[in-house]
Order: structure tokens, then C-alpha cells, then sequence
């Protein structure tokens, strides 16, 4: 496949985001966008601090949040807002309301075994915006089997493109984890690019380097690669949408659509 637009136009914008300005035009820069964007700094260093504004981008949480102790409870693994969530049903689940789209394309040809293994289980789609807090964690404690970057275009994930272009999620640049639970039950993590997001970071995979020069899938797989529930596992750099699916009868969600959630809220039950 022939590099898309879109990535150009994301490459170029990562390059000013990573570009180092003198100070008092960096402090400019960053102020200027938490005012723009409405970014709530309570947890984190002052805006000037950041070098760069992709620094203020991925910036991590200063005070640790706290989880439940409960490791029965399925907690979000980001801040973000669920734009929707329901039950996977004959191989497809939706990027929105009245937009369905098929997993089986969505995860690649490495996880076709997976698709199955979900079917009757749960989706949940988690929509960070530019103003969230970029990092994502893990919901439940999860084994890695495997990892698959699959290359795309960078469309924005908002509404109006949710809303009127099918198989968006699939068009776009992705990640997918495959995962095993305490129980042997399988769940796919998928990290779904978008515009201006330069990068996708997986912290267990440096090998991982999205909107690059890399054309196909490139697949890795793991034999004891535990993470546990809360853990750090990468970021966006800028804002996108981190898509769930688990096996049915794995966990009972209790969340809405339009509902926002942070990271450590808890999300429903793991069985």
C-alpha cells in the first residue's frame, strides 16, 4: 500500500509537536493549547515544564491513582469517552451506533482464531480526545500472547466521520494486542490511530513504529509476558480510540454510551 496523505499530514505535525522551541515561545505554545483545549493540569506539572508540546501530549500522572482492591473489577484503562459498547454478534461489532463493521478485518490475519473466541462477548470503544490524558492501561491482568502493527490512513475518529464512514476503524492504521485472562479466556486490545497521531506507543514492543515507512503487518509473539491490571503499557501521541473485546461471559459492563470515564473507574465485573 502507497503512504496516504493523511500520514504525511501527521508526520508533519509531529514534527512541530517534537520540535524543541526556546522557552519562553515553547511556554506560549503550551499554555496556548491547555487554554484552547480546556486541559484540566490538576494532576500533572505545570504546562511550561514540557520541552515540547508532544511532552505535554504523553504527559504522565504525577500522583499514582488509586485502584480497587477488589482485582475482581474491571477498571477503565484510559480517560476517554465510550462511544459505544454491546455485544459481538455473527463476527461484527460497532464503531457507532447504525456503523457496523467486521472484526475478522479489523484484527488482521493473525488473530482470525479470535474472532470466534469473542463471538457473544462484549465490545467497548474508548475515544480519547486531544484533551485527555494520552496514556492507556490495562483493565484486567492479562497475559500478551501476540502483537500485529497494522499499517493504514490516519482519518480522524470523530463523530461525523464515525457516523458516515464505514469501516473507519479498519481504514486507519491499527494495533492489536491479543491477550489471555487468569482463566485462559481470550481478549483483544485494539489501538486505533487517527490524524496528528504521530506515533502509537507500546511500551513491551520498541519494535512498533507506526506512521513509518512500513507497508504490511509485522506480527510478534510472547511467551510469558504478563501485565497486570493498572499497569502502563504506552500512549497516543495526540488523541484516538483504544477499542475492547472480550470473550462472552468474561465480564458484565456497567457503563453507557456518551459515558466519560477515567482511568481506574471501575467499568463492570470480570467472572
Amino acid at each position: 500500500m502507497s503512504r496516504h496523505y493523511t500520514s504525511a499530514l501527521s508526520t508533519l505535525f509531529g514534527r512541530f509537536a517534537s520540535k524543541e522551541f526556546p522557552a519562553i515561545i515553547q511556554h506560549i505554545i503550551n499554555a496556548g493549547y491547555v487554554k484552547m483545549m480546556g486541559l484540566d493540569m490538576g494532576e500533572f506539572r505545570a504546562p511550561s515544564s514540557y520541552k515540547t508540546l508532544n511532552k505535554l501530549f504523553t504527559r504522565a500522572i504525577e500522583l499514582p491513582r488509586k485502584l480497587p482492591e477488589d482485582r475482581s473489577k474491571l477498571i477503565s484503562g484510559v480517560d476517554a469517552l465510550i462511544t459505544d459498547y454491546g455485544t459481538i454478534t455473527e463476527g461484527r461489532a460497532y464503531q457507532i451506533k447504525g456503523m457496523s463493521y467486521d472484526i475478522r478485518s479489523l484484527f488482521g490475519e493473525y488473530h482470525r482464531d479470535a474472532v470466534n473466541k469473542v463471538e457473544g462477548g462484549q465490545f467497548v470503544n474508548f475515544y480519547l480526545s486531544p484533551r485527555d490524558y494520552h496514556r492507556y492501561h490495562m483493565p484486567l491482568d492479562l497475559k500478551i500472547k501476540s502483537l500485529t502493527h497494522i499499517p493504514g490512513k490516519l482519518y480522524p475518529v470523530n463523530f461525523p466521520l464515525l457516523r458516515h464512514m464505514p469501516d473507519l476503524f479498519i481504514e486507519n492504521e491499527r494495533v492489536v494486542i491479543e491477550a489471555e485472562d487468569n482463566k485462559g479466556r481470550t481478549h483483544i486490545l485494539v489501538l486505533v490511530g487517527a490524524l496528528n497521531v504521530g506515533k502509537m506507543v507500546v511500551t513491551f514492543e520498541p519494535n512498533v513504529q507506526t506512521n513509518s515507512e512500513i507497508r504490511e503487518p509485522r506480527h510478534y509473539t510472547y511467551k510469558e509476558l504478563a501485565v497486570e491490571r493498572g499497569e502502563l503499557f504506552g500512549w497516543f501521541e495526540m488523541g484516538s480510540t483504544l477499542v475492547t473485546f472480550s470473550p462472552k461471559g468474561s465480564i458484565v459492563t456497567e457503563v453507557a454510551i456518551n459515558q466519560k470515564v477515567s482511568f481506574g473507574d471501575v467499568l463492570g465485573e470480570i467472572k
